[in-house]
């Protein structure tokens, strides 16, 4: 055990983090089920139990011996990367909780429970007044937490470097004043092209639920998931949770037509998933078994959903698989069911958004949590100030509070994690570009569902080190270079000729 730990502090630290690792586990596991299988009115009680379990987390991480040990371990010399790793990692989790008071993380995690029930009633109905009491309280509850964790140059700032490390403000107006207007560039010549933009029939094509989840499950198997590790279950919203290294699951959703919807989502979360089953097995019940950051982990459910999955190769090679489950996809060729998946249409549902529009949908989510948090405007302006932003960027106009401010569930947990989605476009464009040059032939293998040597390689630049850098580091270690949106337009532009 924790052979990857030469130094005396580093073992003995990881030998105290155990306990911390197995509450951060239980508590993952509370999450999924909360979002699974649940019972609507066990929102109160589980609450409670998620709350008390926080400040049994807070108790263990910001105890005298354990931080001493890690005071002890940053102050020695030549330590390797997994120590360096893991002193970095403890850092920033011991900054959290010393600098939020018990009775924070206490409320917090109470009321996240709660609007996460009170998000499912408000969508249901579509009515945003039965969310936004419990929205106003964790807005509030955000801001206090930027001024209790302490930031530079803008609130929002303290919540952004919780998700994507090192990550600003500053840096985000940069990558998406990069992107916007050269992708809206592409949108226009599609339009105006109309290939893309086509109607498909497939959309209204109905689906048997077990049919839909024999095929997933074939073409899960078929690309390398053991069930022995892995399941799938359905939620309102699809995520990925990792219980440990062996226990990996994932949520789609389906609406009995149009399978895209269904079947993209699998593999979105399936990149998810793929990622933590691939991390080294030598980091387990350390900090550093699990994914750097929000935006990496996108990365790879993004590159897994878009950069294999949503190609005309791909599409000729799982389309004979997925027929023999789904008897009306033998009407249509492989080139209709390709430009199928790869339709382009302003769509005002994010996680129905085709890659070029996208990214709008996140920088519209960025500007509002932007102006939230500097109290530039007010929880009650969101819809009507959503469904503007949504007309100026995209052109089209939400009918409902159900399909503009309340399609997501994540401000029900807090605010500062949409971000990571256009971070992780980026590096999935990039990682695309890498991969290309150093896997001969990879979109011949991507057509007869030969991906071991692309998962082989995901592991080695990626999914093996878990944690143990800093996102720019991982960057800079796999790619020899920093985050570059031109990798996303570029991408784009061409896949869209």
């Amino acid at each position: 055990m924790y052979e990857i730990f030469q130094n005396p502090y580093a073992r003995e630290l990881a030998e105290k983090y155990r306990p911390i690792w197995a509450l951060h586990k239980s508590m993952a596991l509370l999450g999924w089920d909360l979002e699974t299988y649940m019972p609507k009115l066990g929102a109160e009680e589980r609450g409670f139990a998620d709350a008390q379990l926080e400040l049994m987390l807070q108790e263990k991480i910001t105890s005298p011996d354990f931080l001493s040990l890690l005071d002890k371990l940053e102050r020695s010399e030549g330590l390797n990367d997994y120590e360096r790793g893991l002193a970095r990692v403890l850092r920033r989790n011991t900054k959290v909780y010393t600098k939020l008071p018990p009775t924070f993380v206490q409320q917090l995690a109470s009321i996240t429970n709660q609007a996460s029930v009170s998000w499912r009633e408000a969508k249901k109905a579509s009515d945003f007044s039965k969310f936004k009491p419990d929205l106003e309280k964790i807005v509030n509850m955000m801001r206090e937490m930027a001024n209790y964790l302490g930031y530079e140059e803008h609130p929002y700032n303290a919540l952004l470097d919780l998700h994507e490390e090192g990550i600003t403000v500053k840096d985000l107006d940069g990558i998406f004043s990069a992107i916007a207007p050269s992708l809206k560039k592409t949108l226009d010549r599609i339009i105006s092209e109309g290939y893309f933009t086509r109607r498909s029939k497939l959309e209204e094509e109905r689906y048997n639920d077990d049919d839909m989840r024999a095929a997933e499950w074939e073409i899960l198997k078929r690309l390398g998931y053991d069930e022995n590790r892995f399941r799938v279950d359905v939620s309102p919203h699809p995520f990925t949770t990792s219980i440990g290294l062996n226990d990996v699951r994932i949520t789609t959703r389906r609406k009995g037509y149009d399978f895209k919807d269904t079947f993209f989502s699998i593999l979105h979360e399936g990149g998810h998933a793929l990622y933590e089953l691939q991390i080294d097995p030598a980091l387990a019940y350390t900090p550093l078994a699990g994914g750097v950051s929000s935006g990496v982990h996108e990365s790879q459910s993004r590159f897994m959903e878009n950069m294999i999955a949503r190609t005309r190769e791909f599409v000729e090679g799982v389309l004979p698989l997925l027929s023999s489950h789904l008897d009306f996809l033998k009407k249509y060729d492989s080139e209709e069911v390709f430009v199928y998946f790869a339709h382009v249409s302003p769509n005002p549902i994010r996680v129905e958004a085709d890659e070029v529009t996208y990214n709008f949908h996140i920088l519209l989510r960025y500007e509002l949590e932007k102006e939230l948090m500097a109290n530039e405007i007010k929880v009650d302006e969101l819809p009507e100030l959503w469904n503007e932003e949504m007309e100026k960027y995209l052109g089209i106009r939400p009918k409902s509070d159900a399909e503009g401010v309340l399609q997501d569930i994540h401000w029900s947990g807090g605010l500062g994690g949409f971000p990571a989605y256009t971070i992780g476009n980026v590096i999935a464009a990039q990682a695309r570009y890498h991969a290309m040059n150093d896997i001969k032939d990879l979109y011949d293998k991507v057509s007869k569902l030969e991906l071991n040597e692309v998962k082989a390689w995901l592991r080695e630049k990626i999914h093996k080190w878990g944690s143990t850098y800093s996102p720019r580091e991982l960057l800079s270690k796999s790619f020899g270079e920093g985050l570059d949106p031109s990798y996303l337009t570029s991408y784009i532009d061409q896949k869209y000729r």
